[in-house]
């Protein structure tokens, strides 16, 4: 498996995601340039956190236009597979590679803590190695992670088993309180029909070696790997 791993001006999570992939799991990775036009034959795009062009108007909204999307697009619509972190999800969402918006926090504060997830959808790329219901605890960092998506929407999401990830506690449970953001529906984590391309509010790469206080990350670039 050959990553891309995509440079914004303002990304911060570029370099970890970078090491992760490359020097922890061992596999060929490469940095794309945001105003490059060539993916050097990767088979997964990684589009990592951060504050993309600083964030201004919307979090990822100046992103979106950035030269090497219309190659990320591509690649996604031929079914090669996409990984959106933090920042990179809600590019994600401004490229209309996934439904729905974010909004800022319910709490109108930035949150930079450990959260558990459960893992509602395991027969994704993703998460192949996961079961169904299994809990992981991975940080988050965000202002704005707050998603939303209407009612009809969000029917749709779950009819086809899009929702992969969604904020829970400790034992899987969904509360007001688990829910941090306030994410409708606490989704934490979103697939496109197709299957390839996901979106994620907390950062795998962050939880990748036990050193840092949790290894569950792995989980999600492991699951990759097997693709």
């Amino acid at each position: 498996m050959k990553f891309g791993v995509v440079v914004f001006p303002g990304s911060n999570c570029d370099h970890d995601t970078y090491y992760v992939l490359k020097d922890v799991l061992g596999q060929e990775t490469v940095l794309l340039w945001h105003k490059d036009h060539e993916l050097k034959g990767v088979d997964c795009v990684v589009l990592p956190g951060g504050f993309s062009y600083g964030d201004y108007l919307r979090s990822g909204a100046i992103a979106r236009f950035s030269p090497l999307m219309r190659e990320v697009r591509e690649h996604a619509e031929r079914g090669g597979l996409v990984l959106g972190i933090c920042n990179g999800f809600q590019v994600l969402l401004e490229l209309g590679l996934l439904p729905g918006a974010m909004l800022r926090n319910k709490n109108l504060k930035f949150l930079c803590q450990f959260v558990h997830l459960r893992v509602d959808n395991p027969a994704t790329p993703f998460t192949r190695l996961a079961r169904r219901g299994q809990v992981l605890r991975i940080p988050i960092a965000h202002f704005d992670g707050n998603y939303f998506a209407p009612p009809e929407s969000l029917a749709e999401l779950e009819e086809q088993d899009q929702i992969v990830l969604r904020y829970a506690d400790e034992n899987g449970e969904l509360t007001g309180e688990t829910n941090v953001n306030g994410s409708t529906a606490a989704v934490a984590g979103l697939i496109s029909r197709r299957g390839n391309v996901m979106g994620m509010m907390p950062h795998p790469e962050r939880a990748s070696e036990s050193a840092l206080g949790s290894g569950d990350g792995r989980l999600i670039f492991e699951s990759l790997i097997r693709s």
